[in-house]
């Protein structure tokens, strides 16, 4: 019974993964990060290499399985493909019709979560202060691009799902946010609700490449340098606070291939503000009870987690 209700946990985790990462700016690498299941999944990528493959090879399915933490992949990636192709069509809607109040509920899980995180490295120094500081700058300058608008030819969708994938799994970059800044995302996202299967086959075969590559980095940062690496992650999260704050001022926007506007430059503002901009806003109550319920939110799953360890 325990064994069940482990596996139901580690698949809501990974519908929680899931959901974040559809939407730009929110990284699925921080809820497994603030979930407990962050360090298990880069080793388990790490695990799939040429040792654990010459076992599949030679039909040592059970030691192969083993090897890899099968089932753990396979429960958490599970959750994963869930939460995406249940919940693309959904957040498509919301981000269109209600952006301020996604992103309010994400920017209550973002700040609850730098917290969180932040907690784990025991001694802080000036070596590590410094860590957390590189990687609030980098993630602030990253969020500061400007989406591009790139060809949809089979190989650059191929190299797209390389890079969002290592960013997917780096906690506070999105790899969502990858594919808008590549000029990938509304295009990415249609094929998962269209259920395109050739671009979709494509962009996995990028991400299988860049998650089993990556994570190797990752694993090696983690075993050697575990609180800088830590600190550097928190970094990342605190610096996506610049793209994931609701009330922004669109400045210049674009006409995609798809007829949709795409904002180009935005600048955070105010939410009396935003209210004198859009003659009256009626969601600012709903707004800060929406992020209230992201930092509760957050509270909660880290508890679940650190109850299932």
């Amino acid at each position: 019974m325990q064994g069940l209700k482990n596996s139901l946990l580690l698949v809501l985790k990974g519908i929680s993964m899931g959901a974040a990462d559809v939407v730009p700016g929110v990284s699925g690498g921080t809820i497994a990060l603030i979930t407990g299941v962050y360090e298990e999944l880069i080793h388990s990528l790490k695990s799939i290499n040429v040792n654990s493959l010459s076992l599949l090879l030679k039909l040592k399915l059970r030691d192969f399985w083993k090897t890899i933490n099968g089932n753990f992949l396979l429960l958490l990636f599970g959750g994963v493909l869930i939460s995406v192709f249940s919940l693309s069509r959904l957040l498509k809607f919301l981000l269109h019709n209600y952006p301020v109040l996604i992103w309010s509920f994400f920017l209550g899980l973002i700040l609850a979560s730098a917290i969180i995180v932040a907690k784990r490295i025991k001694d802080w120094d000036a070596s590590r202060a410094l860590a957390l500081a590189a990687g609030i700058m980098a993630m602030y300058f990253i969020t500061r691009f400007t989406p591009a608008e790139t060809t949809e030819a089979y190989w650059f969708v191929f190299i797209s799902g390389a890079i969002a994938i290592c960013a997917m799994i780096l906690p506070g970059i999105s790899g969502a946010f990858i594919l808008l800044i590549l000029g990938k995302y509304q295009f990415i996202l249609g094929a998962v609700a269209d259920m395109d299967l050739i671009v979709l086959l494509v962009f996995g075969l990028g991400i299988i490449s860049g998650l089993l590559s990556f994570s190797r980095i990752l694993s090696y940062l983690l075993s050697k340098y575990h609180d800088h690496t830590i600190a550097v992650l928190t970094g990342f999260i605190i610096g996506s606070l610049n793209k994931i704050w609701p009330w922004k001022e669109i400045i210049s926007s674009r006409l995609n291939s798809h007829g949709e506007y795409i904002p180009l430059v935005e600048k955070n503002i105010l939410p009396w503000r935003y209210n004198e901009i859009t003659s009256g806003n009626p969601y600012l109550l709903y707004s800060l009870i929406l992020i209230i319920s992201g930092v509760l939110a957050v509270i909660l799953l880290d508890k679940l987690g650190r109850k299932a360890k």
